[in-house]
């Protein structure tokens, strides 16, 4: 029985994440945290001679949460924006894992159209040691540039 080698996991830390809002690219090295997934929507299906229904993918939504530290105001001028004018923005979300120590190589998702649910306007806590925030959001599109390496024994 083959297993996975230990080296071959990814570093939790060793990313990059960069966001374009139209003509502007900033590497968003004060991310903590990314986490995007789609959620495919699926019909039921009745199906003739069976007792149980089917399902049928019909679609799917992308949504998406990050946390960083509080020391941007980038999205706050997003938010400030949509305020005084009702133009909404949107942005792209770029995320490479690489993990040099590992045999699965690189994988890279650019995650295109992503609208913020909303954000933090300000803040502060006395007794913390230092300050982060949170953000959802929802994304229209994806595109896979980079994939991971198959891992030796995952092929028969």
């Amino acid at each position: 029985m083959q297993t996975m080698n230990a080296k071959d996991a990814i570093s939790a830390s060793l990313a990059e994440c960069f966001i374009s809002i139209g003509d502007e690219r900033y590497n968003f090295m004060q991310a903590i945290n990314l986490e995007a997934s789609i959620e495919k929507t699926k019909s039921e299906v009745p199906i003739l001679g069976r007792t149980g229904k089917g399902n049928k993918a019909t679609g799917w939504k992308g949504t998406g949460s990050a946390t960083f530290h509080y020391n941007t105001s980038i999205f706050r001028e997003l938010l400030a924006n949509y305020k005084k004018t009702g133009q909404d923005v949107y942005f792209d979300i770029q995320v490479t894992n690489e993990d040099p120590g590992s045999g699965a190589g690189r994988q890279t998702v650019i995650l295109k159209d992503c609208n913020m649910d909303g954000g933090i306007l300000t803040k502060f806590d006395a007794d913390a040691e230092y300050l982060d925030e949170d953000m959802d959001f929802t994304f229209e599109d994806f595109e896979i540039k980079e994939s991971f390496d198959v891992l030796p024994g995952m092929k028969r």
